[in-house]
């Protein structure tokens, strides 16, 4: 079985499509898993040479459902990106409305919505 497998069946698919797992920590209480968003531009901005990466934003801690009895945190954080030709320094707004019905609880859907 390829890992991302393993991964998808228990994240959701928009975290394995568009972020990485940076690390994993595992205790006797708990599951700790970090994912950074990956440095993929959106279409708007892939050709335009003004639009470049610039770091990341601080972590979100998110409380997962429990894994073999563990409490799971997904620690996110969002790629910044800085169009050099106005200043402006943005984060990727995430469309989770194709995600309705899944078990995306409103606290993670309102960070991949948020801007920094």
């Amino acid at each position: 079985m390829n890992p991302t497998d393993l991964l998808r069946a228990i994240l959701p698919d928009v975290l394995i499509d568009n972020f990485e797992v940076d690390r994993f920590e595992k205790t006797d209480t708990s599951f700790d898993i970090w994912l950074d968003e990956k440095k993929v531009q959106l279409r708007e901005d892939k050709y335009n040479n003004e639009v470049i990466a610039y770091g990341f934003g601080e972590y979100h801690t998110i409380q997962d459902f429990p894994i073999r009895g563990r409490a799971t945190y997904l620690h996110v954080r969002k790629r910044k990106w800085l169009d050099k030709s106005t200043g402006e320094i943005f984060s990727y707004d995430w469309d989770v409305s194709e995600f309705d019905g899944t078990r995306l609880n409103a606290e993670f859907v309102a960070f991949l919505k948020e801007g920094d």
